[in-house]
C-alpha cells in the first residue's frame, strides 16, 4: 500500500542509514584512537582489566627506577670495597717489608699513614643519593624495591631486596664524624683466629690506627695476620655486594620483560585490529552510499503517486 501520510520505505531506509552511520562513527573512532575498547561502555570487563593493568604497569616503571637506584648504590659500595681491598693489600705488603731486618720502620710507617688516609678518603667519598654503605655511625638494613605484586584477591604488595650495611661498614664514625673504633672493619680493633682456628687474638689497634714504629718482629707477625684477616672479611663483603648487584640486575631484566608482557596483554584486550577496521570502514562507506540512494528512491514515491492524478 502506498500512502502520502506514511512513507514506510523511507522510514526503513532512514533507519538502516542511521545504523550504518553509527557503525561508521564507531569504526572511525577505533581507527583514530587505535582502540576497540576506549571506555567502559565499549566493554566494561575488558576496560576494567586493562585499566588495572595499566596502573600496575606504571607501578612497575617506578620499580624499574628504584632498581636502577639500588644498583647504583651497590655499585658505589662495591667500588669502595674493591678499592679499599687494594689499599689494605698494600698495607700488608708494607708490613712484610718492615719485617726485614734493618728496615727503618718509621719510614715504612709514613707510607702506611698515607695509605690509612686513603682508606678514610675512600670510605668518606662512597656516598650516593645521600647514603653511604661503607661509612656511618652504624649499620642498618637497606631495602631496594624489587617488584610490585597483585594477588588473586587484588591485594597489592612490594617485593624488596634487603642488605645489612653492618656487613659492609668499613669505617664507623661518631656524630661529629670522628673515627669510632667500636665498629667497622677498618676502624675497630683487629681480631683474628690463631693458628689453631679457635682462639681469638685481639690486637690493640685497627687498620686505620696501626703504628708500626715500635713494633717487634713478633708484633709485626701478628699485625700481618690481623690485616690478612681483615682482607678476608672485606673480600666476603665484596662477594655479598656482587651477589646483591647480580640479583638486582636479574630482577631489573625480569621487570622489563614483565612490563612488555603487560603491554601485550593490554593490547590484546583493547587495541583495534587496524586491518579489520579499515576493511569494515570501506564496506560501511559503500553501505552508506547505497542507503542514501535507497532513501532518495523511497522519498520519490510520493512524486510517483501525484503522477497518477494527472
Amino acid at each position: 500500500m502506498s500512502s502520502i501520510n506514511t512513507n514506510v520505505s523511507a522510514m526503513a531506509a532512514l533507519s538502516t542509514l542511521r545504523t550504518i552511520n553509527n557503525d561508521m562513527e564507531t569504526t572511525q573512532s577505533r581507527i583514530s584512537s587505535g582502540l576497540k575498547v576506549g571506555s567502559a561502555s565499549d566493554n566494561a570487563a575488558y576496560w576494567s582489566i586493562s585499566t588495572t593493568m595499566k596502573s600496575d604497569n606504571k607501578a612497575l616503571a617506578t620499580v624499574q627506577d628504584a632498581l636502577g637506584l639500588g644498583a647504583a648504590k651497590t655499585d658505589v659500595a662495591y667500588t669502595a670495597i674493591d678499592s679499599s681491598i687494594k689499599v689494605v693489600d698494600d698495607i700488608k705488603a708494607k708490613l712484610v717489608a718492615a719485617s726485614e731486618p734493618g728496615v727503618d720502620k718509621a719510614k715504612v710507617q709514613k707510607d702506611i699513614t698515607e695509605l690509612q688516609n686513603q682508606l678514610k678518603s675512600i670510605a668518606k667519598s662512597a656516598a650516593f643519593s645521600g647514603e653511604n654503605w661503607v661509612q656511618g655511625t652504624g649499620g642498618s638494613t637497606k631495602n631496594v624495591v624489587g617488584g610490585f605484586n597483585r594477588d588473586n584477591n587484588n591485594n597489592v604488595s612490594l617485593t624488596t631486596l634487603s642488605f645489612d650495611t653492618s656487613n659492609s661498614l668499613l669505617v664507623k664514625v661518631d656524630a661529629s664524624g670522628a673515627v669510632d673504633n667500636s665498629g667497622g672493619k677498618l676502624s675497630e680493633n683487629i681480631t683474628y683466629k690463631d693458628v689453631d682456628g679457635t682462639t681469638d687474638i685481639t690486637l690493640g689497634f685497627s687498620v686505620l690506627s696501626m703504628d708500626i714504629k715500635t713494633m717487634t718482629p713478633a708484633d709485626l707477625g701478628k699485625a700481618i695476620s690481623g690485616v690478612d684477616s681483615v682482607l678476608q672479611k672485606m673480600t666476603d663483603t665484596g662477594a655479598d655486594l656482587g651477589a646483591l648487584n647480580k640479583r638486582i640486575d636479574m630482577q631489573s631484566d625480569f621487570v622489563s620483560d614483565l612490563t612488555s608482557s603487560f603491554d601485550k596483554g593490554i593490547g590484546r584486550l583493547v587495541d583495534a585490529d587496524m586491518n579489520e577496521e579499515s576493511t569494515r570502514l570501506k564496506a560501511l562507506q559503500t553501505q552508506q552510499q547505497l542507503g542514501i540512494q535507497s532513501l532518495s528512491i523511497a522519498n520519490s514515491e510520493s512524486q510517483n503517486i501525484l503522477s497518477l492524478f494527472r
